[in-house]
């Protein structure tokens, strides 16, 4: 077998090939912690967890504060829901610092666990939209979740929504099939992990708030404003708002922080925070 056959090929973003061999595309570079040069943030690495190994980068500002990372594998070496396990076991972490007393001092000093934001970016999104689900369904002693910023949310479904006919149909099923590469025991677009709508459970959001970052040429624009729909009709009694960049992509602040867009995205960010 020649090294170079492809099993699959999820440009731009990973190819796997047929002797197991993983190329990642994007987001490759890794930097070590460090004390920010311009505004005195400190960075630092934490073990979470030995088995399964989990580790977390923990910042902090300089206002509050007078070695290499670890870094763990995930898809598709290491399918979902991993993922999703080792941010529930980062997030039981987290609240067993609530009475001052856990394994990291940062955290017992400085850590308001009755003030606590999730956010993330498309799949991490995914990932930030269900662990508050969790934590509104089952609860951590300590933690009290205001909001959640969900910025270009990777999210999908079987049933098109808003424009996504108009989508070509070679994208529509790179979605799709994206999705059953990294959970290959999930049953499809509409597993509620993917498709929050298909979630029963879903009026259980364990926060106040939430927003919504969508870009107006994302391919999963529409499924961010569906989001915000169906949360809306599902019980949930808290505020849910959407905004969007006009002519940006997927992702666009992270490959131009500084255009217009990115800087009045991140200056709504900090007012939701606020």
């Amino acid at each position: 077998m020649s090294n170079e056959e492809i099993a699959h090929d999820f440009s731009p973003m990973i190819k796997v090939y047929k002797d197991g061999r993983v190329e990642r595309l994007l987001g490759t570079s890794t930097v070590p912690p460090s004390t920010h040069p311009e505004n005195g943030v400190q960075s630092k690495d934490v073990v979470i967890s030995q088995e399964p190994a989990i580790s977390a980068r923990l910042y902090i500002p300089k206002s509050a504060a007078t070695s290499s990372p670890q870094t763990t594998l995930r898809a598709p070496e290491i399918p979902l829901p991993a993922a999703y396990d080792d941010s529930w076991a980062a997030l039981k972490w987290v609240a067993s610092h609530f009475d001052g007393n856990g394994s990291e001092d940062w955290l017992n000093r400085f850590a308001d666990l009755r003030g606590v934001f999730f956010g993330g970016d498309s799949a991490g999104a995914n990932i930030a939209h269900n662990m508050a689900l969790k934590l509104g369904c089952e609860g951590l002693v300590g933690v009290k979740l205001i909001g959640i910023v969900l910025i270009h949310p990777y999210f999908w479904g079987t049933e098109p929504v808003g424009e996504e006919l108009t989508i070509p149909e070679a994208i529509r099923e790179y979605i799709a099939a994206l999705w059953l590469f990294t959970c290959p025991l999930s049953i499809g677009s509409d597993d509620p992990l993917f498709n929050p709508g298909k979630d029963p459970k879903l009026g259980e959001l364990g926060c106040e708030k939430v927003l919504v970052c969508v870009a107006e040429k994302d391919g999963l624009k529409d499924r961010g404003w569906h989001y915000c729909e169906v949360l809306k009709k599902s019980g949930w009694k808290g505020i849910v708002e959407v905004i969007e960049a006009k002519g940006e992509e997927h992702g666009f602040h992270l490959f131009n922080p500084n255009c217009e867009n990115a800087v009045a995205m991140k200056k709504k960010i900090a007012s939701f925070l606020n």
